[in-house]
């Protein structure tokens, strides 16, 4: 019942204000008869399904939110002009040429390293990961990056994961061009997936296919094998399973909390005031997606490496998982919200329908009790 009650509240905390939405001339109605607001306040179930109609907080989750609109008078509007003029005909071709530069360097030495040196695998790998960092470094630079890192840098050590809230790919360039991570990550078609079976697996990375239910164990697997190696890059992962944007955070797998090792948290958080950093996979191309972030001004982004974390006496991984997201949360700035992120690719479980259900059963019987 604890349990319950817990994700009451935190429904209750992310449902919209109804009132909001039906301003008090629409929903009157003469003496006597039945109004709106009336019939809503029958059921917290009733009122809910209007939330989720006229504001659905699990699609808020993944929905762009561009900033108001600033360049529509006739003071502003030259000046917007003319940004445009700037960001494309002047920044966005430098900026190709500046990632341009970046992979001639990264391709001419790395393929010689792989190749040359594979009878000498600490120097060959440690040379991989300081490459790796520079070409990540160059594609911060092509976004004219403005990377603010807080607390101490990750180090290699074993028996250790960090996990990062997840907002867009770009969350991996972000920390990997300060340290060498391997990361377990959706396998991607395209250019992404060419250098996902190629120059990051020599980081160590772990691919996984999600409509493949067998890759799990596979994974998890993986997972235990890379932790307890001492000479392996730190291990990252992004427990929410998708991209979320940026405003709310949504349930933490359990993977990485229930491999016996210590957790270390990263909190992620992109300031909008020149670009949403948001990548909406369903919407658009990861190349679109670098393209919008090239053309934009600038991507201003804070790090937070907090405090490791340790599994408690008692503590289930669920509830470790949840408190690491409380501490990702609080520091970031974002929104908790009680949804799986998966809901995104799939429909509701049957356990999450009967919570539902149950919950609704619940409350009509005690009104009847009432009664």
């Amino acid at each position: 019942m604890s349990k319950l009650n817990t994700s009451s509240s935190e429904l209750d905390l992310d449902r919209p204000n109804i009132e909001d939405y039906l301003p008090s001339g629409s929903i009157q109605e003469p003496r006597g008869k039945l109004r709106l607001r009336d019939l809503l306040d029958i059921s917290p179930t009733l009122t809910e399904a209007a939330g989720a109609i006229v504001d659905d907080s699990f699609t808020r989750c993944f929905k762009s939110n561009p900033p108001e609109p600033w360049n529509w008078n006739v003071y502003l509007f030259p000046l917007w002009c003319l940004g445009v003029v700037v960001r494309y005909g002047f920044l966005f071709p430098l900026r190709v040429l500046v990632l341009t530069i970046g992979w001639i360097i990264f391709l001419s030495c790395y393929f010689p390293v792989h190749t040359l040196l594979k009878g000498n695998d600490k120097l060959r790998k440690k040379l991989e990961r300081g490459l790796v960092e520079l070409i990540c470094s160059f594609f911060v630079a092509s976004w004219t990056g403005v990377i603010k890192y807080h607390g101490p840098q990750p180090s290699m050590r074993p028996r250790q994961v960090f996990v990062a809230n997840h907002t867009s790919m770009i969350d991996f360039i972000v920390l990997e061009q300060m340290t060498a991570f391997a990361v377990i990550m959706q396998k991607h078609p395209g250019w992404v997936g060419l250098l996902q079976s190629t120059i990051l697996e020599s980081l160590g990375c772990i691919w996984f296919n999600r409509s493949e239910s067998k890759d799990r164990g596979i994974v998890a697997r993986k997972l235990r094998e890379h932790v307890e190696g001492a000479d392996n890059n730190p291990l990252l992962i992004f427990p929410e399973g998708t991209c979320v944007n940026n405003h709310y955070t949504v349930m933490f797998k359990k993977g990485a909390f229930e491999l016996g090792c210590t957790v270390c948290p990263i909190a992620i958080k992109y300031n909008k005031i020149f670009v949403d950093a948001f990548w909406n996979s369903r919407k658009q191309s990861f190349t679109t997606h670098l393209l919008q972030l090239m053309t934009s001004w600038a991507v201003v982004c804070d790090v937070w490496y907090l405090e490791p974390q340790n599994l408690k006496p008692g503590e289930t991984p669920i509830e470790f998982a949840e408190r690491v997201r409380d501490i990702i949360s609080v520091r970031a700035g974002l929104k908790k919200v009680p949804w799986d992120g998966y809901l995104k690719y799939s429909r509701p479980s049957p356990k999450h329908r009967e919570r539902k259900q149950q919950r609704f059963a619940e409350s009509v019987l005690r009104r009847l009790e009432e009664k």
